[in-house]
């Protein structure tokens, strides 16, 4: 049985998004409702992203919480061809 960890990617892509925007991490976890050190724990990996924090932070930055993920799911899809 394989299993795949879909939260590898959420860190890049939100800081790809974060990047683009032009935006600050701290602004963007006041915004989600985490403090910074709450927020840049989830984008170092030492707190796990949930499906709940998916959703706070995808609101805060303006895009679908699908687009969170949507980097990762096509480099995969990519490495099969």
């Amino acid at each position: 049985m394989t299993v795949t960890n879909h939260n590898a990617n959420l860190p890049d892509n939100i800081n790809r998004i974060i990047n683009e925007r032009g935006l600050k991490q701290c602004a963007v976890a006041e915004r989600a409702g985490y403090s910074r050190q709450q927020f840049n724990d989830m984008l170092n990996g030492r707190k796990i992203i949930k499906p709940c924090d998916t959703l706070a932070i995808a609101a805060a930055l303006g895009v679908e919480a699908g687009e969170l993920y949507a980097k990762g799911v096509k480099e995969k899809v990519d490495k099969k061809r």
